[in-house]
């Protein structure tokens, strides 16, 4: 939920649709990162991947790591609670089950 000073009630800036897999759903979601353009980054943990939404864009995210199932492979994670970025654009993941933290380049 992202609130304007003043306001009342937030506006859902990602997820609200339940808890699920779909690109419109969050299940357990832990991690967030906003960046200076107003993108979140959050780690769907329950669904072992980190998803974006573009600001204004609030229909779906994009998957960006993982997804593909949970598992210890190079392409996957397994409860990733937290992430973070540095000044190349590469996203760091604390992967919690796989006992790792894993870098991805997202360009």
């Amino acid at each position: 939920m992202k609130w304007k000073k003043g306001a009342k009630e937030g506006i859902v800036v990602a997820g609200g649709q339940g808890r699920g897999n779909t690109l419109t759903q969050l299940y357990y979601s832990l991690g967030l990162f906003v960046d200076t353009l107003g993108t979140v980054y959050v780690t769907d943990s329950w669904n072992h991947r980190v998803i974006r939404w573009i600001q204004g864009d609030n229909k779906q995210g994009t998957v960006i790591v993982g997804g593909n199932e949970k598992g210890a492979g190079a392409n996957q994670l397994n409860g990733p609670i937290g992430l973070s970025f540095d000044q190349h654009g590469n996203v760091y993941v604390a992967d919690a089950n796989n006992n790792r933290v894993q870098r991805f380049s997202i360009e």
